[in-house]
């Protein structure tokens, strides 16, 4: 089984980005999955209905999301009937949405789950304890589970894969923005990268514009961010394809990294 997955859209620009790229990646890797995170979409800062139609109908199966999940008020009027949406599952019980899903991918199913980590993020359940419920619940026929794990610390990211090689088969993490030089199938066989990075304009801080940014750190004032929509802006997609065999052991990780030239106005 090959998942395709992409790394946080952020944004106008990474919406057409992955519009643009995500049919001819496709075709080259031909996954029979391909999941985005999608939780900067609008406008840096959350998803709405519209953006995640979006996604599916460019080719998206499903989304998930992260620390901005609810920070657009069109999500809480959504997310209950979008069902290939998946919001981090630790947060606390009564949250709308839900924090994995089980897809049917030819003969196989897997297990889709989001989590988010508390070091630098604000404090949910456990993700460690959230997970291993999570395997406690699932049928024990289902063999293969992806984690997209958005979490600020290499650290917490790079635990959280050590402690589940064996029992998951992928742990990618998401919310730093910027693509890691990690990628491996851990001995156990899990496929690890610590941040698969975003999708969106790379003359920016980490999608905003870079500006504010570098007047916060200089100032330590508040600051407005805004998402870097710039056309002009060079950008890039960042992703990976992960291939899982039918034991739900990793066979394989592959980074995909696209650069863009931005269009000149």
């Amino acid at each position: 089984m090959k998942i395709l997955f992409v790394g946080d859209i952020v944004g106008r620009l990474g919406c057409d980005l992955l519009a643009k790229h995500l049919a001819d990646l496709k075709t080259t890797y031909k996954p029979q999955l391909t999941i985005v995170n999608g939780e900067n979409a609008a406008r840096g800062r959350g998803i709405t209905d519209q953006l995640y139609r979006e996604f599916l109908q460019v080719g998206a199966d499903l989304v998930t999301l992260g620390n901005h999940s609810f920070d657009h008020p069109d999500t809480l009027a959504f997310i209950d009937q979008a069902d290939k949406l998946i919001r981090p599952a630790n947060y606390l019980p009564g949250t709308p949405g839900q924090g994995y899903r089980v897809v049917q991918v030819n003969d196989e199913k897997l297990a889709v789950v989001n989590l988010m980590g508390t070091v630098f993020l604000p404090d949910l359940a456990n993700p460690f304890l959230c997970l291993d419920q999570i395997l406690a619940d699932l049928d024990p026929d289902i063999k293969s589970v992806f984690v997209d794990f958005h979490a600020e610390a290499t650290s917490e990211k790079q635990a959280l894969a050590w402690d589940f090689t064996g029992r998951v088969s992928a742990v990618i993490g998401t919310h730093t923005h910027v693509q890691t030089n990690d990628a491996r199938v851990l001995p156990g066989g899990l496929a690890y990268m610590s941040d698969v990075g975003m999708t969106g304009s790379i003359d920016s801080v980490l999608g905003m514009q870079k500006e504010a940014v570098i007047n916060k750190f200089r100032t330590q004032l508040p600051t407005r961010f805004n998402v870097d929509d710039n056309p002009a802006s060079n950008q890039v997609l960042s992703a990976c394809i992960v291939d899982i065999k039918a034991d739900g052991q990793a066979r394989s990780i592959k980074p995909i990294y696209i650069k863009e030239t931005g269009k000149q106005l």
